[in-house]
């Protein structure tokens, strides 16, 4: 996409088709992000659209000319508002959340490149990471999926670096367990 500087340059000076835009190519990505962290769809919209008002208000502070592809620092630097978002939510709530049912529509939200098989395989890995608590799922998706040591981890979420650990491999057993349930369940199905 090579018109993103114009559509930074827009939003810098509070153009609304330039944000819309930048929200419509943005949606997708920000939603995957909060699916990893809430399994409710009017939870995970509330998040993205928290994240791109973030986004909007601090566009000016981007910076597009470190060397790279603007596209690409531009997700980097987005994605991390998305998560810091869904962690700020999660200690509003203090991660007390109870166990939810899967929503369905939440797995619509697959990048436009992907393949069938990427989606599926994606499908079935967020199912699972979906049906840990919130607290292992949370420092899972932390650790595995955005790369925060532990310690980053227990700072951002007010526990214990021992904490972080127990939780990181009591999930990783329970994630283990439920993709062997899967797996068995297709096999016999």
């Amino acid at each position: 996409m090579h018109h993103i500087s114009s559509l930074i340059s827009g939003c810098c000076k509070n153009d609304r088709n330039s944000q819309r835009d930048l929200y419509h190519w943005l949606y997708d990505y920000a939603m995957k992000i909060c699916y990893r962290y809430v399994s409710r769809q009017e939870e995970a919209e509330e998040l993205a659209n928290e994240s791109f008002i973030k986004l909007f208000k601090n566009i000016q502070q981007f910076d597009g000319t470190r060397g790279g592809e603007t596209e690409a620092l531009l997700k980097g630097w987005f994605k991390r508002i998305v998560v810091n978002t869904c962690i700020d939510h999660l200690r509003r709530t203090h991660l007390k959340l109870v166990s939810q049912e899967i929503n369905e529509e939440g797995e619509t939200f697959a990048d436009s490149q992907e393949s069938g098989i990427d989606k599926l395989m994606y499908l079935e890995i967020i199912d699972a990471i979906k049906k840990l608590t919130p607290v292992y799922r949370t420092v899972f998706n932390l650790f595995v999926i955005e790369g925060f040591s532990h310690e980053e981890i227990a700072k951002q979420l007010g526990i214990s670096v021992g904490a972080s650990k127990s939780n990181l491999s009591k999930a990783r057993h329970n994630l283990r367990k439920i993709i062997t349930e899967q797996t068995e369940y297709k096999l016999y199905a």
